[in-house]
């Protein structure tokens, strides 16, 4: 049985492909921030390429290319804009009034009962104010290294979208430019294998936009029956920052509950149980369903590759782990288990 094996699969062709892929890799891990860009502009391609296909029966292909990245980009930016715009006015007012309410608290705490005036008289109120103006001064100091950081945010996204448009206008030129790399026997099969990745990957991105569709509609129904000011926005909010995992829905929360602070400490208990029942049901009854639907991968695999990618690759490559998971799963059955089967 050995014997086989060996015979079958340890030849001269499959040692080159094993030490090539190996050192692909490698390569790869060396410029892994190009290599990201690349890959979510291949994937955001990949899911409006249907799109764009539909649309060059009836026009050129590079108009459908502009009118639909053009058309995604202006909605992205209603949707975005206006929630900039009103988080960053209430952190300020917040930011201002952080001695004030630092003093509120003391006034509160000192005016309760349970509270022992010995715990009360530990309580520096100096400090406590040299601290929040601190802060706020810190906080100043810093936004030069953020505009900085916001600019090359700037630049990354536009090469995301040029990118994206080229990948939308050329799709056969890239997929044969894709096809010459391979010996004539292997180049249907390598063709097959392009296509069905970018089923799998297409899919992503309507999964992750059903995703956070969810965790959007669950936060501004549950902030407008709480009465809170910019449910609509909040809601919003809460569900674009819900594509970064861990650090984008916290901030979300803390927007939230910037904006609430002045409806009293009960309605703040309900935002934040409100948040952890949106959270949770998004990552127990949405994400593995959806994504296992949509990317027909079960919700382990799924999970294995959003440690992966948070150990190697950072915030985005968290984001697109579902994508990658899918393009690894599909080599690994197209070149491994249906030769083995």
């Amino acid at each position: 049985m050995f014997d086989v094996f060996v015979k079958k699969f340890v030849t001269v062709k499959n040692i080159i492909f094993f030490i090539i892929a190996i050192l692909f890799i490698i390569f790869i891990t060396k410029i892994k921030d190009i290599a990201i860009l690349f890959f979510a502009s291949y994937v955001i391609a990949c899911s409006l390429n249907p799109l764009v296909d539909k649309m060059t029966k009836k026009m050129s292909r590079s108009l459908a290319s502009t009118l639909v990245l053009c058309g995604v980009l202006l909605i992205s930016a209603l949707f975005i804009l206006p929630l900039f715009v009103v988080a960053g006015q209430q952190i300020k007012s917040f930011l201002v009034m952080l001695p004030e309410h630092v003093t509120a608290v003391k006034s509160f705490l000192m005016n309760t009962p349970l509270v022992s005036q010995s715990t009360i008289a530990q309580l520096d109120i100096g400090e406590l104010l040299s601290t929040a103006s601190g802060f706020t001064t810190k906080f100043v100091n810093d936004s030069i290294n953020l505009s900085m950081e916001f600019a090359s945010a700037i630049v990354y996204f536009l090469a995301a979208c040029i990118i994206v448009y080229y990948f939308l206008v050329d799709k056969e030129t890239v997929k044969k430019t894709y096809s010459s790399l391979f010996p004539r026997p292997m180049k249907a099969k390598a063709e097959e294998i392009l296509d069905t990745i970018s089923v799998k990957i297409g899919g992503y991105m309507l999964a992750l936009i059903v995703t956070i569709g969810c965790v959007g509609l669950i936060m501004t129904v549950g902030l407008m029956l709480l009465g809170v000011d910019y449910a609509l926005l909040l809601g919003v909010l809460n569900a674009v920052l819900d594509i970064i995992p861990v650090v984008g829905p916290g901030l979300a929360l803390v927007i939230t509950l910037l904006v609430a602070y002045k409806m009293g400490p009960l309605t703040l208990v309900l935002i934040i149980l409100l948040f952890i029942i949106a959270q949770w049901a998004e990552n127990n009854l949405v994400r593995p369903y959806i994504f296992g639907k949509f990317l027909d991968l079960h919700p382990l695999i799924i999970y294995f590759f959003l440690f992966v990618t948070a150990q190697y690759l950072g915030v985005i490559g968290v984001i697109f782990a579902p994508a990658i998971a899918a393009t690894v799963c599909v080599l690994i059955e197209e070149l491994y288990i249906k030769n083995v089967n």
